[in-house]
């Protein structure tokens, strides 16, 4: 069997007392991060849109394939249609699909079947699970790597000054027509990025302590 070659690999080892510093400070800069549903329409740097992309690519992935694409549209042409298709679905789910169950569970954060952040905000990137298809391998372990890469993705942002919101309209077919794209790319997640909007406010949620979410053995 055919070995990938090999290269140094070199971390720097901090003094404990720095890294518990540096781990103090990444903990508190991620615990004021918010989803943000109201957007300013000024626009934003690209490139640094497109370096947090380039960080969410350095996520790992099953067998090395980076089974992910991420489309960022910013013409108002195509953001008004996706907005629009986008809400058709919305609109079906909420007076339809939707069970009461998780009608109660959102009701509290206010969301409803409209969606003008699709518009509003600057940049929309679209997130794209790769499957097998005439140029691409199969991959392995899509929705864990994909999911991975969207964490760093929304980290990046956060800590580049923008903000962000995980959307995921249902089905989401219609996105590969928009954002052009073949069928074995297969949308699974929505992020409008940009400035939050003047004024804007968010829930007021508290997040699990430390204590309930880690376990020692």
């Amino acid at each position: 069997m055919h070995q990938i070659a090999t290269t140094p690999f070199h971390l720097d080892r901090l003094d404990p007392p720095l890294m518990s510093r540096t781990a103090r400070a990444f903990a508190d800069r991620m615990a004021a991060r918010r989803s943000v549903r109201h957007f300013s329409a000024d626009p934003v740097p690209l490139d640094v849109v497109e370096e947090a992309v380039r960080a969410a690519a350095t996520a790992p992935s099953g067998a090395n394939l980076q089974p992910w694409r991420f489309v960022m549209v910013t013409d108002a042409a195509r953001k008004r249609r996706l907005r629009e298709a986008a809400e058709a679905e919305e609109i079906e789910f909420y007076t339809r699909r939707a069970s009461d169950e998780w009608l109660r569970a959102v009701a509290p954060m206010g969301t409803d079947w409209q969606k003008p952040f699709l518009e509003t905000a600057p940049v929309v990137i679209v997130v794209f699970e790769v499957h097998q298809g005439p140029h691409t391998p199969k991959p392995y372990y899509v929705k864990e790597s994909v999911g991975i890469a969207v964490g760093v993705l929304i980290t990046a942002l956060h800590l580049s000054g923008l903000a962000t919101l995980t959307h995921t309209p249902s089905p989401m077919r219609f996105l590969n027509e928009i954002c052009e794209r073949p069928a074995e790319e297969r949308a699974c997640l929505v992020l409008p990025v940009g400035y939050p909007a003047e004024g804007v406010t968010v829930p007021e949620l508290t997040r699990k302590p430390l204590s309930e979410v880690l376990v020692r053995r």
